[in-house]
């Protein structure tokens, strides 16, 4: 078998958050010379009109491929070590490339935050994938990188400072300035469609446990209504990304071999001060989030200005609690906008580092925390904006 031309291929490479992707990859390991990449989507012509506008080298390969041409997915899986894909919503463009992949052994890495898709393909390839030796990531984005390692990062800390890891954590959102993706709407909306056309899909849709086959925990709290929080003494708003990032945190706690405790509770809100003002703005939380995922929600393609993302960042807040009461408070920040600017630096820097800091890690469908661990928490404070500290 020939060795592969390309260590990553991005898939996607002519929409919003493709396009910034590969620029990443050309300003950032442009004098790497070990690093072989492509960029790859359905027309050459834009594809080749992108590299012109982000600077790429003018030799940087192109690749024709097409979600709806198996032929073309095989040929493209064929040429490169891992795929990079932002072509979603994955549940309508994904089946066939997370196929391709598995039966190839290619590496893939994704976007995605559609856990009733994500359990379908974990359902259906799992023990193919650990043959062939593909391993397949999803949610290397703001879903769900810096919650995941945010709360693998409270539990170390906790671990050193209780003496034993915290049974349960909060997930808090305490700034975020800039937007979700435009993908990420989009697959809110595919996901509805899907629910509707199958109810038997509602169940794995509410379960907090979706992306953990077998295993079955403690009941986990709702997150669906805003409540005042005494221990953290603020109001809390649902938080709209909660559901793909609860399912990946239980997950990375099982293919860990439960780190966190087999009673793990964990759950996330969006923080929004104290008293008659926290209160209000727990409305403004919902309205927005409506807006989101409505009518006014950005389209596929779209997405913030380049000053808009650069000066986007988030705050996130993780409260371990021990068994005595005590709290020790971890928080992870990020200095661009979450849905495109530290989002395409995160996918970026997953895909490298799944090549070069974990090349022995078997086949099987991964979460990016359990698969590199602190060694993506390095990768990503050392390269990609994010810092990770403990507070008070």
């Amino acid at each position: 078998m020939t060795s592969p031309k390309f260590d990553i291929i991005v898939y996607g490479a002519t929409g919003f958050t493709g396009q910034l992707v590969a620029e990443y990859l050309a300003s950032n390991y442009r004098g790497d010379s070990a690093l072989t990449w492509a960029m790859a989507g359905r027309s050459l012509d834009k594809l080749a009109s992108v590299r012109a506008a982000i600077g790429a080298p003018a030799d940087t390969p192109l690749i024709a491929a097409d979600a709806s041409d198996h032929a073309s997915l095989q040929a493209m899986v064929a040429q490169t070590r891992a795929v990079l894909t932002t072509v979603g919503p994955y549940q309508l463009y994904g089946n066939e490339l997370v196929a391709a992949c598995v039966a190839s052994g290619t590496d893939y890495l994704d976007l995605c935050g559609e856990p009733v898709w994500m359990r379908q393909m974990i359902d259906k390839h799992q023990a193919e994938a650990e043959k062939s030796g593909a391993r397949i990531v999803f949610s290397c984005g703001f879903d769900s990188v810096p919650f995941e390692l945010g709360v693998y990062f409270a539990q170390a800390q906790a671990k050193k400072a209780f003496g034993a890891p915290a049974a349960r954590v909060k997930g808090r959102v305490r700034g975020m300035s800039g937007t979700l993706s435009g993908g990420t709407a989009a697959s809110a909306k595919a996901t509805a469609a899907a629910l509707t056309a199958d109810l038997s899909l509602v169940a794995i849709m509410k379960d907090p446990f979706a992306l953990t086959p077998g295993f079955r925990g403690p009941k986990q709290p709702a997150g669906n209504r805003p409540l005042y929080e005494e221990d953290l003494k603020s109001w809390a708003a649902p938080f709209m990304m909660a559901t793909i990032n609860t399912r990946n945190v239980h997950r990375s706690n099982m293919l860990m071999g439960f780190p966190y405790g087999q009673d793990f509770v964990y759950d996330e809100m969006v923080l929004t001060g104290d008293g008659e003002k926290g209160e209000a703005n727990t409305k403004r939380v919902m309205a927005v989030n409506a807006e989101k995922t409505g009518a006014n929600a950005p389209k596929p393609g779209e997405g913030p200005s380049k000053d808009e993302r650069e000066n986007g960042s988030y705050d996130l807040m993780f409260v371990a609690f021990a068994a005595d009461g005590r709290q020790l408070r971890a928080v992870v920040k990020g200095d661009r906008d979450p849905g495109y600017g530290s989002t395409s630096k995160m996918l970026a820097e997953c895909a490298i580092g799944l090549l070069r800091d974990v090349p022995e890690a078997k086949g099987g469908f991964w979460t990016p925390g359990a698969l590199m661990g602190d060694r993506l928490i390095k990768r990503l404070v050392d390269r990609a904006g994010l810092t990770f500290t403990v507070e008070g």
